[in-house]
């Protein structure tokens, strides 16, 4: 999709690492327990919640629960 443009475009190709570190500003790609997959900027990270922000402004920041993430990964790397 186009949540991430201008950085990220459909298609492009992008690396993940599992076990990096995740700071807050870093580009991430978010797997929930229902399935959804999704790359976004993480904005905040708590004990209880895992805040997202689009780079593209049409689409919406994301609060998902901790407990709905099946897992999280720092992109390392894009093919554009």
């Amino acid at each position: 999709g186009d949540s991430m443009r201008p950085a990220y475009r459909d298609g492009d190709i992008i690396l993940v690492s599992p076990g990096a570190t995740i700071r807050k500003g870093d580009r991430v790609v978010v797997k929930t327990r229902d399935g959804e997959v999704m790359a976004k900027e993480l904005r905040r990270r708590t004990a209880k919640t895992i805040e997202l922000r689009s780079l593209n402004p049409a689409h919406p920041d994301r609060t998902l629960a901790v407990a709905d993430v099946e897992w999280i990964a720092r992109i390392v790397w894009a093919s554009q």
